[in-house]
């Protein structure tokens, strides 16, 4: 899905650059050598974002380290 029409930025590649650190739309696009032009994606961009900081946070809660005392 297209995020962005005015620099065709897809989907699939503003979750990558989240992934990758991004926090806001400016660091996002800046990351794909874009910057936003006439605003109207940067809702839905930080949505996007936001999603993909949320399912990398929980992947990480839902870890569950389980260790057993060593047989003597």
């Amino acid at each position: 899905m297209i995020v962005c029409v005015c620099n065709a930025i897809r989907e699939d590649e503003l979750r990558e650059v989240a992934r990758d650190g991004a926090s806001c739309p400016v660091t996002a696009y800046a990351s794909l050598d874009c910057e936003p032009l006439c605003g109207c994606c940067l809702d839905y961009a930080q949505e996007v974002i936001d999603d993909e900081h949320a399912a990398a946070a929980k992947q990480k809660s839902s870890r569950v380290v389980i260790s057993f005392p060593r047989a003597a």
